[in-house]
């Protein structure tokens, strides 16, 4: 049995799918709340966390009486446009754990393969396990090492 988030999430997937030629969608929180018959900070969190950027989307939002919520599917046209959306995501500094889910989310849009993020992962432990046992480096420049190989990487990847 599906959660509730999980119940939203395909509504709003579904809804992209029948307006395949539009990369947005919007809608009211109030009218998914009352049809899903939850609280509109359930609607909220599916939002928070099932239509990130790492996911590719952006959410925008008004509250109100009139208010809206305007979901929009990030699309590339050329590489530099995936490049500059990697290097936001990705940020100054990233955790193992951080850059796994985002990879994983990379995966799942069908910017990796398996392959690559395999690598990408690989490469990612061996850091972590080299900066933190051989070089003794601090946590805070031991992800910003990561997040800079990381965006390397991925740069590589969106060129290639």
């Amino acid at each position: 049995m599906s959660s509730l988030t999980e119940v939203i999430e395909d509504y709003i997937n579904k809804l992209f799918q029948e307006e395949m030629e539009e990369e947005a969608i919007s809608l009211r929180r109030k009218d998914l709340a009352e049809f899903f018959g939850c609280v509109p900070s359930q609607i909220n969190y599916v939002l928070r966390s099932r239509f990130t950027p790492e996911r590719g989307y952006i959410v925008e939002s008004q509250r109100g009486g009139h208010g809206y919520i305007r979901i929009v599917r990030i699309c590339y046209d050329v590489p530099e446009e995936k490049i500059s959306h990697i290097e936001d995501i990705v940020g100054n500094a990233v955790s193992e754990q951080d850059a796994k889910r985002l990879l994983a989310a990379l995966q799942d849009r069908e910017l990796l393969s398996a392959r690559e993020r395999l690598v990408i992962e690989v490469a990612m432990r061996f850091l972590d396990e080299v900066a933190s046992s051989d070089f003794d480096v601090s946590p805070y420049k031991r992800n910003a090492l990561q997040a800079e190989i990381l965006k390397r990487m991925l740069r590589g990847l969106a060129l290639a």
